[in-house]
C-alpha cells in the first residue's frame, strides 16, 4: 500500500511539507487519558492574541486555496474549521478518540491532520487533481463527484477519500469502533512547516504510544521521495 502526491501537486505547491504516520493496534479504548485539555489549551492561548486567520499556518493554507481558485473563506482547511469552532464554541465535538486526539493535535499545530482507516482505502492514496468522475462518500452517506481539477485523495478504485484536499474527508475511510490501523495524513506550507510537521507527528506517535501502547512509523514526503509505503 502507498501514499504519494502527484508530481503536479507537488509543482503547484513548492512549499508543500507533507508527513505520514502508520499505527496498528489503535482499536479499542486508550489505556491512559488523552491530553486533550491540554492541546485545547495551547490552541486558546494562540486564539487570545488573534483570530485562526492571522495564523501563518493559516494563511499559507487559505493561498493554496485560492491558487487552486477555491474561494479562501468558502472553503477552509481543516485546522481553520477546527480553530474556527473552538474559538466561536469554546469546545469540539467528541468522536471517537483517535479522531478527538488528531483534531486536538490539529488546532494546538493549526495543521491539517487526518486519520484514515488502512483497511478502507484500497491499495493506496494518490493527490492529484480530479477527473470529475471519482464518488466522494459523505459522512452523511451521500455521494459526490468532485470537480474536474479539485484536488482530491484518490484510490485506485476512483473513490475520493478526500475534497478539496485538506477541506472535507470522506466517509468511505473514516476511522469507525472497529478501526486498528490507521494512517495519518500531516500537510503544511507555512514557512517553519519542515520543523513543525515532525514536531507533531513525534507527538502523535508519543500519544499513540501512550495510549494504545503501539509503536508507529513515520516519514516525510519530498518531490525527490514522493511515496509513502505501508
Amino acid at each position: 500500500m502507498y501514499f504519494q502526491h502527484a508530481p503536479q501537486v507537488w509543482a503547484a505547491h513548492p512549499g508543500l511539507v507533507a508527513g505520514l504516520l502508520y499505527a496498528e493496534g489503535v482499536d479499542g479504548k486508550p489505556r491512559a487519558d488523552l491530553p486533550l485539555a491540554d492541546l485545547h489549551a495551547a490552541a486558546r492561548e494562540r486564539l487570545a492574541a488573534g483570530t485562526e486567520a492571522s495564523f501563518p499556518e493559516i494563511q499559507a493554507w487559505r493561498r493554496a486555496f485560492a491558487r487552486m481558485g477555491l474561494a479562501p473563506t468558502k472553503y477552509r482547511c481543516a485546522s481553520e474549521s477546527l480553530l474556527r469552532r473552538l474559538r466561536t464554541e469554546d469546545a469540539l465535538p467528541e468522536v471517537h478518540p483517535l479522531v478527538d486526539l488528531g483534531n486536538a493535535i490539529s488546532a494546538a499545530y493549526a495543521v491539517p491532520v487526518g486519520i484514515l482507516d488502512v483497511t478502507r482505502i484500497g491499495d493506496g492514496i494518490e493527490v492529484r487533481p480530479a477527473r470529475g468522475d471519482e464518488r466522494y462518500l459523505t459522512f452523511g452517506g451521500a455521494e459526490e463527484h468532485p470537480d474536474p481539477g479539485e484536488v482530491i485523495f484518490a484510490d485506485p478504485r476512483g473513490r475520493a477519500h478526500a475534497r478539496r484536499w485538506t477541506n472535507r474527508q470522506s466517509g468511505w475511510s473514516s476511522v469507525r469502533d472497529d478501526t486498528a490501523t490507521i494512517l495519518v495524513v500531516v500537510e503544511a506550507m507555512h514557512d517553519s512547516a519542515s520543523e513543525d510537521v515532525p514536531r507533531l507527528l513525534a507527538a502523535l506517535a508519543g500519544e499513540l504510544r501512550r495510549g494504545w501502547g503501539v509503536s508507529s512509523r513515520w516519514a516525510l514526503l519530498t518531490p525527490a521521495a514522493p511515496r509513502f509505503e505501508f
